[in-house]
């Protein structure tokens, strides 16, 4: 069971709170930030909207409430596990999550080795999710109950040892109580903006960074109709996802989208919105929080604003997991995680192939 607990704390009011409400529920609490990149190494630029600076925001509330505070450098770590696989995904033709895979490998692996280094029995973050363990002992992840912030969706990775290490406090929140919170304890970040940006991208300028940090020099190519024939040209694959329509260039009497991206002859494909439906898609690196070894029918996600639809999970001899739609929907790009649920439970998730 958790008693002492090392609290993630970003800076950020989610965090905060989270080691607010854990104080208040009797455990004892440690918090520490992760020290991720030095913008300057990275070629990222400095952007803070006029705010103070997440460490500095971290450290305040740690002296509010009375608790150590440490700094956790994992610098070289971020970069070997979320930086260069970004970079390298994008170089491949896909759409990649990052922060997916930092809570993999930073937040509930080397955090987790950290907290027991410092005598803690486990972590917690500021996750809207839930956590809890059946009666056969067995650790389930839920969805927090804010609608809103499915924070689920980016947890399915998780280890039943990491399950069983983690306290998600928020998952019984909404964003707007947990705001009133950290107002009503006089948080100095309580109205802090909320980025909605990658961290180590935080202009938004993702192919910038790619430029920069990569040498991934957009080139021109062709822009293709569903029957190979040349509809005009555009600014470098590596600048659009599947799904996209705006910001093309391609003037047309009706409305197209990417349907499809070839990086070896730097070419996108492009067809009506009817051409981005699919019947299912192959789903690879898959993690069983629920293990089900037959098909089961659950609501899936392919991307995290999607709304959960219906679909057979299937798994294959070949270690992947095939979700079949109940009906056609929306083409899942490639490097998106897909997630599965039965109620508000995670079943599973992994990355769309």
């Amino acid at each position: 069971m958790v008693q002492r607990v090392l609290v993630g704390m970003s800076g950020g009011v989610d965090s905060s709170v989270t080691a607010y409400l854990l104080l208040r529920q009797g455990y004892e609490v440690v918090g520490a930030t992760m020290n991720l990149y030095d913008p300057g190494r990275l070629g990222v630029p400095d952007v803070r909207d006029g705010e103070s600076n997440d460490l500095e925001d971290a450290r305040s509330v740690a002296n509010r409430l009375g608790i150590a505070h440490h700094v956790l450098d994992f610098g070289c770590e971020f970069e070997n596990n979320v930086v260069r696989p970004f970079a390298q995904a994008y170089a491949d033709g896909l759409t990649p999550n990052p922060c997916i895979a930092c809570n993999r490998h930073l937040k509930f692996g080397l955090m987790l080795k950290a907290a027991r280094e410092l005598g803690c029995d486990g972590i917690a973050t500021g996750h809207y999710a839930r956590i809890a363990q059946r009666l056969d002992g067995r650790f389930v992840l839920m969805k927090g109950l804010d609608d809103a912030k499915d924070q689920a969706y980016v947890l399915y990775h998780m280890t039943q040892d990491q399950l069983a290490h983690t306290v998600l406090p928020l998952g019984e929140y909404t964003k707007q109580q947990v705001r009133a919170i950290a107002a009503e304890q006089g948080f100095a970040n309580a109205r802090k903006h909320e980025s909605q940006d990658i961290c180590f991208v935080p202009d938004g300028d993702y192919v910038g960074f790619l430029e920069r940090y990569a040498g991934l020099v957009p080139e021109p190519g062709d822009v293709l109709d569903e029957n190979g024939a040349v509809l005009g040209q555009h600014r470098g694959a590596i600048r659009y996802t599947l799904g996209q329509r705006k910001g093309i260039g391609i003037a047309s009497t009706q409305a197209l989208y990417v349907t499809a991206k070839d990086m070896a002859a730097n070419t996108i494909t492009m067809g009506p919105a009817d051409a981005l439906l699919a019947d299912g898609c192959t789903v690879g690196n898959w993690n069983w929080i629920l293990p089900d070894e037959g098909p089961v029918h659950a609501m899936v996600k392919t991307h995290y604003r999607q709304k959960p639809h219906g679909a057979m999970v299937v798994p294959q001899e070949d270690g992947t997991v095939r979700f079949d739609f109940d009906e056609p929907s929306r083409l899942a790009a490639p490097g998106q995680s897909a997630v599965a649920y039965i109620g508000d439970t995670v079943l599973g998730g992994g990355i769309v192939l």
